[in-house]
């Protein structure tokens, strides 16, 4: 396994008290695979990502228990001069809005060059070259003059098309993309999509993509993570989640978005309710509040994350295709 990510717990220091926004998330991530993570906000999907590049705000945000086994490394051992050279060479990320994440006032050319420069050893010169050529490779029209120009020059579709080519640039064994298409509208998520599906083939990158859009999710991904509460209730192959879904709020998730698969008359079902509060956390199962299934069983303990069939794990107490989901 590449990633093995073991009761992983990230918590949240407020005046009110202390929220666990990552409540022991255990998963595996193998070689050159895509699973995707989705959830309602709220739910843990970055909060975990940021857990595993060691970006969890500090002295707010903690780390408290768990395990980031990445090639048989703990992640969570590093010093930070380690974990420095680990970001961005063997691990890489893509922010949902790229304009947070790329510096106004310095040029494409020096935000590219300056990794190369730091992890690949190369000479400006030689990192300039390789700029130009990952720029070209994720479809920027004219990469040679346009790395000398700045974020504010480009489209929000050709921003997130620089920050792929600034993760890529080292040739990653992970890509981590937090909702990288979230603000950007339909065609150009299915560009960006495309590009990432066809950077995966050319560069055997494994990849973890987190997003609350199932379609997306459906297209690009091999396996789907759903998290609730800062915790995973199910994980399985993604055609497995949308064809045989075993938990409660996946049930949800997959009635309240239009599907092709159903009359254009189908209604679409809310879940009714909210997330819970993660500083007053209801006892026994985080969905029994807002779950149309649950058991006397669900207000005492919370379900263990169980294989049910191959691959495919979910955290219920209730078998929901024996009750007639």
């Amino acid at each position: 396994m590449l990633l093995q990510v073991q009761h992983l717990t990230t918590e949240f220091v407020t005046d009110r008290g202390v929220a666990k926004a990552v409540d022991d998330v255990s998963f595996e991530l193998a070689e050159g695979e895509a699973l995707g993570v989705v959830g309602e906000s709220g739910s843990g999907k970055s909060v975990t990502a940021l857990s595993i590049m060691r970006l969890v705000s500090r002295p707010a945000g903690r780390i408290t228990a768990g395990r980031v086994l990445f090639e048989g490394q703990d992640l969570l051992e590093l010093d930070e001069d380690e974990m420095r050279k680990v970001r961005g060479s063997r691990i890489a990320m893509i922010f949902q809005d790229p304009m947070s994440s790329l510096n106004p006032v310095l040029t494409i050319e020096r935000q590219m060059t300056e990794t190369l420069e730091l992890h690949e050893g190369l000479s400006r010169r030689q990192a300039r070259v390789r700029a130009i050529e990952m720029l070209d490779l994720v479809g920027i029209p004219d990469a040679t003059r346009r790395v000398d120009d700045h974020p504010h020059q480009f489209s929000g579709g050709m921003r997130q098309r620089v920050m792929i080519a600034i993760a890529l640039s080292c040739s990653p064994r992970l890509l981590i993309a937090d909702e990288p298409t979230t603000a950007l509208d339909v065609t150009i998520q299915a560009q960006i999509t495309d590009l990432v599906q066809r950077l995966r083939r050319e560069f055997t990158t494994s990849i973890i993509w987190i997003s609350h859009d199932l379609g997306v999710v459906a297209g690009l991904c091999d396996r789907a993570m759903v998290m609730y509460a800062g915790q995973v209730v199910e994980v399985a192959p993604v055609d497995d989640i949308f064809a045989d879904p075993r938990h409660p709020y996946t049930l949800g998730l997959l009635n309240s978005i239009p599907r092709l698969d159903r009359p254009v008359t189908a209604e679409l079902v809310p879940i009714e309710g909210s997330p819970p509060d993660l500083l007053n956390r209801p006892s026994g199962c985080p969905f029994q509040p807002r779950c149309t299934y649950s058991v006397a069983q669900s207000l005492e303990q919370r379900p263990p994350l169980e294989e049910v069939r191959p691959r495919h794990h979910v955290a219920c107490w209730v078998d929901v295709t024996a009750v007639g989901a």
